[in-house]
């Protein structure tokens, strides 16, 4: 079992990073998008990005995992994934065609006329997406990690290098040649349409990298195995939907649930600019998450294994609580990452910090129905966490705006943390130390409050505070543990031993 693991561990760090360099770029570009962009216009991109979030798993129909299943199980794994392409070929160029055709109507009714051109970038990123998602599983399936990177990380750079185009040289561009036929495809000066046109140049440029991959391919279609993979695909598919909803739907019901007299894009975008100051949490969590899964199936089987998950929640927990501090003790810096414009919106970051807390601890407690087997339990999990979304939303965002979506995160969150408890407690008992836990938690918000009481006026002196009571706080949870994470998980391997809990699983 050696080299398997030892190749999972490096395939996971391959994945990880390129992954991890997509959210760091997609970071880096709020700086550029909330001064280039009117708050308006932000929010209206971040409208069809939430599309495209939503209709990419409908679009892909969990084909990537049902490929991934029937190639191990099958003696010709190439008949599996040409399935798989020419079929989701045929959908995605039907699906392309339908948004070219339909694009001015479907523009008319968003109320973006003479911006049918977007909805054809919409259609051609869900297409290439979709059909290249199966290129991607197949590369997967065959262990080129170093080779799925690769073509990751030129997709992400492209994208990169399109916005910085777009941005800095094209309305210079534009404006000396007023006739360009560019003209056709994006506005004469920055608007929503440079960030899809983007992500659309992006999207053909990661299929150019496959064509030498679907050259080699023969294309066959074999109807039984096709029908036994959308059998197993589709219910993937309706599983993934509530949680891509829970995170997405809000930006969505901005344009329904919001006065006449408010502007929804203007505060869809200073939402979303908000949001993108709160994504440091999440960008630590997706690490997280990248090393502990491994980590955590590879010890599935040890009977102490309860007691370790209950540990790594601790320390996951004090750490979040730390990313938390840090980036609310200096919100004042990192805040001028956003436009003028924009930073009303880091009024919700608390809250959103927060929410992303609770959806890491939702992610170590998700652990039991991963490891019992018991995973529809998820899908009744997430589509709680959204009908709490829902909820919110629409009862408070007609009030309160986008501090409602903030909170209904919040809230949808720590539903799905109680449910997961709850559940883990009857099927797959771990020793978590909940006293612990919510100590950290109460401790961190006692300093943040207390922070904000002092109302430090001169910038260099409120900054030396907080670093104290940041290193307050840090010195706080390691006093509490009271020794180092490795002596720690020595001692309390020996103190819950009778913590035996291998009968449950």
């Amino acid at each position: 079992m050696a080299h398997p693991l030892k190749r999972l561990v490096g395939e996971t760090a391959i994945y990880g990073l390129s992954t991890m360099l997509a959210r760091v770029l997609n970071f880096l570009f709020v700086p550029i998008y909330t001064r280039m962009l009117t708050t308006s216009d932000y929010g209206i991109a971040t409208e069809f990005l939430s599309y495209i979030a939503i209709l990419q798993v409908l679009l892909t129909m969990g084909m990537e995992t049902g490929c991934l299943r029937y190639a191990n199980k099958s003696d010709k794994p190439r008949k599996v994934f040409s399935t798989a392409l020419s079929f989701m070929s045929l959908v995605s160029l039907l699906f392309f065609a339908l948004s070219a055709f339909w694009s001015d109507g479907i523009a008319l009714w968003l109320g973006y006329h003479n911006y049918g051109m977007c909805i054809i970038y919409l259609g051609g990123i869900l297409a290439i997406d979709s059909f290249t998602a199966i290129l991607f599983a197949r590369l997967r399936f065959e262990y080129h990690a170093l080779k799925f990177a690769i073509i990751k990380s030129v997709k992400i750079a492209s994208e990169l290098g399109f916005n910085l185009l777009l941005f800095f040289a094209a309305p210079t561009y534009f404006a000396a040649h007023p006739e360009s036929w560019l003209l056709h495809f994006v506005s004469a000066t920055p608007d929503f349409s440079y960030i899809l046109f983007a992500i659309f140049m992006s999207c053909l440029v990661s299929l150019v990298l496959f064509i030498p991959d679907l050259l080699k391919i023969k294309f066959v279609f074999d109807k039984s195995l096709w029908r036994q993979m959308m059998v197993y695909s589709i219910p993937l598919m309706i599983a993934g939907l509530p949680g891509v909803a829970n995170d997405f739907i809000d930006r969505i019901l901005f344009r329904y649930l919001l006065p006449a007299d408010m502007s929804w894009q203007s505060q869809l975008g200073i939402f979303q600019a908000g949001v993108k100051i709160s994504v440091l949490m999440s960008l630590f969590i997706q690490m997280f998450r990248y090393a502990a899964e491994p980590y955590f199936f590879a010890g599935e089987k040890n009977k102490q294994a309860p007691m370790h998950f209950a540990i790594v929640m601790h320390y996951f927990t004090a750490f979040c609580m730390t990313i938390f501090l840090f980036v609310m003790f200096y919100i004042d810096a990192i805040g001028l990452l956003l436009g003028k414009d924009f930073r009303t919106g880091l009024d919700i970051v608390p809250i959103m910090l927060g929410a992303y807390v609770l959806l890491g601890m939702s992610f170590n407690l998700s652990m039991w129905y991963k490891l019992s087997g018991k995973t529809q339990y998820a899908v009744y999990i997430t589509s709680a966490g959204l009908l709490v979304t829902l909820f919110v939303n629409i009862i408070f965002m007609p009030s309160y705006g986008y501090y409602a979506a903030a909170w209904g995160h919040l809230l949808s969150y720590l539903v799905m943390v109680i449910l997961s408890a709850w559940m883990g407690a009857k099927y797959y008992p771990i020793p978590y130390n909940w006293s612990k836990l919510w100590a950290y938690v109460s401790v961190a918000a006692a300093l943040f409050f207390f922070s904000r009481w002092l109302n430090m006026q001169i910038l260099w002196v409120k900054w030396l505070v907080n670093g104290v009571l940041l290193l307050a706080y840090v010195t706080f949870w390691l006093r509490y543990e009271k020794v180092n994470p490795l002596r720690l998980l020595k001692k309390e391997s020996k103190e819950l031993n009778k913590y035996d809990t291998s009968k449950n699983y």
